[in-house]
């Protein structure tokens, strides 16, 4: 165990307590939250909160803190498509790795049903500049058979992936009021 810590290593691999996810899912909450803040709703020391964020940056669990911005609300027009690229097995990693490179793509996965593809989120100013995006980065790209676009016309939920993936084991820090507006229930 790592100075006393909940941190643990096996095989290499880092494992982490009941804490440190509840941590992260403050930290992916809002990750401007005070080591006190976080500290309090826990139950433990700052300073404990603290260790264990340096812990988790150090090994990497915790890759950066960055701000979720709402492009709509901002300002930005833009379109998001999905797009579904069908490749050569033995190319795949290559577009994947090229198209992770373009700064129109946001999200790059693969995924293996009747055959290779690979999907990618894709943000563009309007019709036009997708079109010419897929025809002349994503089209060329050798290996690649398919493509299949789809224009998202409607956003229902957009989030952050939280560390677990059972809803009922999160922890639940904000009760949601009448307004709508989150309620802290440590600050009551």
């Amino acid at each position: 165990m790592l100075a006393g810590l909940g941190l643990r290593i096996k095989n290499n691999v880092l494992s982490l307590d009941s804490t440190d996810i509840k941590i992260l899912e403050m930290l992916q909450e809002d990750a401007r939250q005070t080591y006190t803040t976080i500290g309090k709703r826990l139950g433990i020391a700052h300073s404990t909160v603290y260790d264990r964020i340096r812990r988790m940056e150090q090994h990497g669990i915790i890759k950066k803190y960055t701000a979720l911005i709402d492009a709509e609300k901002a300002g930005a027009k833009t379109i998001t498509a999905i797009m579904t690229i069908i490749t050569d097995p033995k190319e795949s990693e290559k577009v994947a790795e090229k198209l992770c490179t373009a700064p129109q793509v946001t999200e790059v996965y693969t995924s293996l049903s009747e055959e290779l593809q690979i999907i990618a989120k894709v943000i563009a100013e309007n019709q036009e500049s997708l079109h010419e995006f897929i025809a002349s980065t994503v089209a060329p790209l050798p290996g690649v058979l398919r493509i299949r676009t789809s224009i998202v016309t409607k956003k229902f939920k957009e989030t952050q992936p939280l560390i677990m993936n059972d809803p009922k084991k999160l922890t639940p820090t904000k009760n949601q009021n009448k307004s709508g507006k989150g309620e802290n229930k440590s600050e009551k």
